[in-house]
């Protein structure tokens, strides 16, 4: 047993200066090359449709030969990505920072939405409450994703249990496609909600509001690109702060 920990803190460790010497590496050559080279962005749902398209968007307008890889995914599996040196950030809801080799930025403040397609019977039931929508078919997020979790647990607080006639999975490009053809409840981020005209949020109150931010690893110099990716994201994310409601420090 004592073997085996110190392996495996051997290979954190080993894995941790892979990594630092991979980013030394990239942090020389964008010194030499200007905006030239490549910076990974891990994602999932939240911020994955307005807040990183735009920065993404002009990060290209301002640096034309620099390649940007979006990778999806589980927070946890990005998160060792992260730490590993294969991802450079991670932008997504934020959860309480249990590993002091990350470090997280918030950016705003994204209530989340019960959305179905428009000609949902659920849109045309007066006085709608969650209890009523509990036995309808939903579609939710994988057990490891941060918003499943505060969705279970306001449910829980509420006592109600989790739908039982669910539908899981990671995929949005499913998950939106499923919502579209059938008649299926979908927990999405409000911006989501908000850029998808055949969806429509129905009047109930969810109770969860996420920090939406970037991740990043503590200690690591960030290179040249990765500074004006997050200088970007802070561009964007102020913007939806001013120009939304329900964006700034909950109440």
């Amino acid at each position: 047993m004592t073997a085996t920990l110190f392996g495996e803190v051997f290979v954190d460790h080993a894995r941790a200066v892979l990594a630092e010497l991979r980013q030394a590496g990239r942090h020389l050559e964008e010194l030499v090359d200007g905006h030239a080279g490549t910076v990974t962005i891990g994602t999932f749902l939240a911020g994955a449709s307005v807040l990183l398209p735009r920065a993404v968007a002009r990060v290209k307008a301002a640096a034309p030969d620099l390649t940007v890889v979006i990778r999806h995914g589980g927070p946890e599996a990005l998160y060792e990505a992260l730490l590993a040196g294969d991802v450079d950030l991670v932008v997504g809801t934020l959860e309480p920072a249990n590993n002091d080799r990350l470090r997280q930025h918030h950016l705003y403040y994204e209530p989340a939405r019960v959305v179905a397609r428009r000609r949902h019977p659920a849109h045309r039931r007066p006085g709608l409450t969650l209890a009523d929508l509990i036995g309808e078919l939903w579609s939710l997020p994988p057990a490891d994703n941060p918003q499943r979790r505060h969705l279970e647990e306001h449910l829980l607080r509420r006592g109600l249990p989790t739908p039982a006639n669910r539908i899981e999975s990671g995929s949005f490009l499913a998950v939106r496609a499923i919502a579209l053809e059938t008649d299926t409840l979908v927990v999405m981020p409000q911006l989501v909600a908000e850029t998808e005209p055949e969806l429509t949020a129905l009047p109930v109150d969810l109770g969860i509001v996420e920090s939406v931010g970037v991740t990043l690893p503590a200690g690591r110099q960030l290179t040249p690109t990765m500074l004006l990716m997050t200088r970007k994201l802070d561009e964007v994310a102020a913007e939806i702060r001013a120009a939304s409601t329900g964006y700034a420090q909950p109440t």
